[in-house]
């Protein structure tokens, strides 16, 4: 299947996004361009292949520029799970450099979590960072990446 020719690509919120490579050898299987967005600040020589575009440094550049981009159907990798919940409503399919697929069943829960660990952080509670990025992290990430171009090749039969 020509997934360039449904209009499916990837786009990478890249700046501190730890699947780069992993991105790039999926879509080299399937065929699929990437995008990958990242803010001026993050800029380096190695750029692991595909098409990069650079932001202005803001918060929300490459939100924006994801979000402003996208079709319906593509493939969005993101950490940020506001950004996520904004692109499930364009039909866009958010994955996690964890592996972790967000939905429309998961999604309010997510942004719920966040809305009360910033209430925590803003009261003077820190809590730990998030746990390191392992293997196994980049094993699930392949793993539902396959799964996702899977089901898809098949919605288009």
């Amino acid at each position: 299947m020509n997934y360039a020719e449904k209009n499916i690509g990837i786009y990478v919120d890249a700046d501190a996004c730890p699947v780069k490579q992993e991105v790039m050898d999926i879509a080299g299987k399937y065929k699929i361009d990437v995008t990958f967005v990242a803010s001026y600040n993050h800029s380096s020589d190695k750029t692991y292949g595909g098409k990069w575009v650079f932001v202005d440094t803001g918060k929300e550049e490459a939100d924006l520029y994801i979000v402003n981009h996208v079709n319906k159907h593509d493939i969005v990798i993101s950490q940020d799970i506001g950004l996520a919940g904004l692109l499930l409503r364009k039909n866009v399919i958010v994955v996690t450099p964890r592996g972790k697929q967000y939905t429309e069943a998961n999604i309010e829960s997510a942004l719920q979590f966040r809305y009360l660990s910033a209430m925590e952080r803003r009261s003077g509670k820190y809590t730990k960072g998030p746990k390191k990025f392992t293997a196994e992290d980049t094993i699930n990430f392949i793993t539902t990446i396959e799964k996702i171009l899977s089901k898809v090749a098949g919605d288009f039969k």
